[in-house]
């Protein structure tokens, strides 16, 4: 491997005059300059990229933390993951993958390497530990998601509480008078997960505005675990018609259950999941869904951190609208 050293020798000049003139930390002068230049394309000698770093004050890449806790979906974390990779790649940009759970201690640590010129932080929590160090940093961020108090931040997500709204007007709109949604593992809940708890916040809400009955669940991952949730749901509400599942694990699982206890989709139960398209395409029957859109929402945080890195201002708050389709999980009510 060719190093500076041998640069140096080569052109007659010190290791510190080539060092300069990789930085541009010192005047040098056109001569030198062009003979180290000279020297380093006759050696095909390669920068280390801690140098470049030093030249441009940049080192091109971008931080993506994304711990993977407990209760997370990876399949669908990692189609996020896929798209601020691809988006990147646009900007010239590369992507640091960062997936310990170290909290602000993670953030410094990325922060303080000089690793990275920028960070995108996912799994929000409402009262997130790193969202004070975020503030506080020289490196511009972008959160997806949304902790509670989002002052001095730049975040992007889809909108979690029009998303449960929305699934909830669909089933009222077809004469559903009791509904229940099926969440997420309770861990995510108690680690105070931002989606989790904005998405059942909107379906709440949205029950109560259409004077429907309505009760709200988590629900673990394994098959008797999503038995059990549904036998209770169904036991405390013996007119419950209409599900929505925002839990993409348990999908496969729930309709498993409801043709064991007998009950039909969407004869006896409509069923509306929040997830990606390729998980409500799937089952059968393909299920009414509001898709989770990783793709565009992994554009948009690029777009924000490269318009925040350029030094210009980005919008403080980006909340991409729910968009419903509507496959043959849904229906009205059976009427007896």
């Amino acid at each position: 491997m060719v190093t500076i050293a041998d640069v140096a020798r080569h052109a007659g000049v010190a290791p510190s005059t080539v060092s300069y003139v990789l930085t541009g930390r010192r005047a040098i002068s056109a001569g030198t300059r062009s003979r180290v230049q000279d020297s380093i394309r006759a050696l095909g000698y390669h920068p280390h990229a801690g140098a470049r770093a030093l030249a441009s004050n940049r080192t091109n890449v971008i931080a993506l933390v994304l711990p993977l806790r407990t209760g997370v979906n990876v399949p669908v974390v990692m189609q996020f993951v896929l798209s601020v990779v691809t988006s990147a790649r646009e900007h010239d940009q590369d992507v640091l993958l960062v997936t310990a759970d170290q909290g602000a201690k993670g953030i410094s640590r990325v922060a303080g390497s000089a690793m990275a010129d920028a960070l995108i932080v996912m799994d929000v929590e409402m009262h997130d530990e790193r969202v004070p160090l975020l503030r506080e940093l020289n490196q511009p961020s972008v959160l997806i998601g949304f902790p509670a108090d989002s002052t001095g931040l730049t975040c992007v997500d889809l909108d979690f509480v029009a998303a449960g709204a929305l699934c909830v007007d669909h089933l009222a709109d077809l004469g559903h008078t009791e509904v229940a949604l099926l969440g997420a593992p309770k861990v995510v809940y108690e680690r105070d997960t931002g989606y989790a708890h904005r998405t059942m916040a909107g379906f709440t809400s949205a029950a109560l505005r259409r004077g429907v009955a309505s009760t709200t669940r988590s629900c673990e991952l394994d098959r008797d675990s999503v038995a059990a949730t549904v036998g209770e749901l169904f036991a405390e509400q013996p007119g419950l018609t209409g599900l929505v599942v925002h839990n993409e694990s348990a999908l496969g699982p729930l309709l498993d259950v409801l043709r064991r206890l007998d009950r039909r989709v969407p004869e006896d139960v409509s069923v509306v999941a929040i997830c990606p398209d390729e998980a409500a395409e799937l089952p059968f029957p393909p299920l009414t869904s509001v898709q989770i859109p990783s793709a565009d929402v992994g554009r948009h945080a690029v777009e924000l951190l490269m318009t925040k890195t350029a030094g210009d201002r980005a919008p403080a708050v980006t909340l991409l609208p729910p968009r419903l389709t509507g496959r043959r999980s849904t229906g009205r009510p059976r009427v007896d």
